[in-house]
Parts: C-alpha cells; structure tokens; sequence
C-alpha cells in the first residue's frame, strides 16, 4: 500500500513538472512571436536608405538621411535642365531601333493663364518631375509658353529646335540641412533648321534644391515606358523648389562675398524664365 501511494506521487510530481515547463515553453514562444513582431513593424515603416550618387557611379549609403555629394547636386541640376529644354521634335528613344527612326514628338497640352492651352515637349514635361509640386504646376506654364510652336511642326522645313548649352554650374553652398543654392550660366539655344538661323538668349539662373525621399514604383513589371522615365527622375532624392535670376557679378564671381550696387538695382521681372 505504502508503495502504491510512493508510485503515485512520483507520477504526478512528474505531470507537474511537465505542464510547468510545457507552460514556460509556450510562454517563451509567446514572448518571440511579440518581439518578431515589433521588429516586423518597425521594418515596414522605417524609411528606404539614401544613396549619395558618386562621380565614378558608385553609390554608398549616406549616414545623413539630409547628406548629398556636391557632384551628385551638379549633376542633378546639369541633366534636368538639359532634359526640360530638349526641344528636338522627337520623342527620347527607347531601343536601337528608335535611335536610327525616332518617333515624332506630338507635346504634352499645358493649361496656361496667358494662351489658354499651349503644348511642351515630352522631354519637358517628364523633366518637370524633378520639380517640387507646388513649384512643377507654374514652371510649367511658362515653359509652355517659351516652347515655339514650330517644334511640333510636320514640316521639315518649319520646324525649330531648342537646346540648353550649360556653360558653368557653381558648386552647391548649403542654405539649411538637406538644401542647397546652385547657380547655373547657359544659353537657350533655338535653331530654324531649314535656314539654320539661330537665337541665343542668356539663361542664368540661381536653383534652390532639396533633399527628398523616394520610394519605388510597387508594379515595376506592369509599368509603362513613361511612368519608368517619371520615376527614373526621382531616383537621385532631390527636387528643385524653386528658381530665381542669377546676378553674375553676386558672390559666386564676388572674392569678397560682397554683393554688387549694378545687381541690386536690377528690374526683377517676377518670373524664372526671363
């Protein structure tokens, strides 16, 4: 009798001790899952690391989400505005074949409060993404009405072209964290091609520029050939927000960082394309 009552003991002492640590057990797990969740979290809505552009085309991750390569800036600068005064007539080509045949530029309609509706170039109006919003809606405009008719013209012999010569871009002078002043000196040039006439007009402006953020396209395999060049435009993080006349005898040329009496008393016009 007294080795019944021994057996039963031992028994449930061992049943005990199991659906102790069978308890302790699910509790650790219990415990994981949480923790495996909160990092889940934390990884969904933690923001994509920045990439500085370098010059040889490496990129390197930035240890400030604000931090650009000055070069990286020039560049930026360099190609949008290249890419928004691309007045060629003819749509950007997309494979080789387009490169020996490219396809006729038939311009984007642009709602403008002097004209009505006026037409810019295909080139400009994926360019006009590398622009801040609030500032892409009235750049646009006014691109609108500099863009000469004749660009989309099916006559040969009408037809004018358009392109910015950058002669100088300025290095980057930091105006606040994540922005940046850059002047830039260029002359827009349009050329009748069948008289090859050409009008040169000074194009010199001051950019104001920004650090942003960028997220890629969730679809990449379902988009098209003009949403990939939108978003290719956002691939560097900046955006320019706005845009105003470059004095050429300012500070950027100025040793002395002292501002000139003749760029003081100059008309501003109000606007960024004259």
């Amino acid at each position: 009798m007294v080795r019944l009552l021994e057996k039963k003991q031992r028994t449930g002492s061992i049943l005990t001790t199991f659906a102790i640590a069978t308890f302790g057990l699910h509790l650790f797990v219990l415990l994981f899952l949480i923790l495996q969740g909160l990092n889940i979290q934390k990884l969904s809505v933690r923001k994509q690391p920045n990439f500085v552009q370098m010059v040889d085309g490496k990129a390197v991750t930035a240890t400030d989400d604000l931090a650009r390569d000055p070069e990286a800036i020039r560049q930026f600068v360099s190609k949008t505005m290249i890419a928004v005064f691309n007045w060629s007539g003819t749509l950007p080509p997309q494979s080789i074949e387009e490169f020996s045949k490219p396809q006729i530029d038939r311009g984007i309609l642009i709602r403008t409060p002097s004209s009505g509706s006026q037409k810019v170039t295909t080139s400009s109006w994926v360019a006009s993404f590398a622009f801040s919003e609030d500032f892409r809606k009235g750049f646009l405009s006014q691109i609108a009405d500099m863009t000469p008719p004749e660009v989309f013209a099916s006559n040969s012999n009408q037809i004018i072209s358009g392109k910015l010569v950058i002669k100088r871009i300025y290095p980057p002078k930091q105006i606040a964290p994540g922005k940046w002043e850059v002047g830039m000196v260029a002359d827009l040039i349009q050329t009748k091609q069948s008289e090859n006439q050409r009008l040169i007009v000074p194009f010199n402006k001051d950019l104001l520029v920004r650090a942003v953020d960028y997220f890629d396209y969730p679809q990449t395999e379902k988009m098209t050939d003009m949403q990939k060049a939108i978003y290719s435009t956002r691939t560097d993080r900046l955006e320019i927000y706005e845009m105003r006349n470059l004095c050429l005898l300012d500070a950027y040329d100025n040793v002395n960082g002292a501002t000139s009496n003749q760029c003081l008393q100059a008309p501003n016009t109000g606007s960024f394309t004259r």
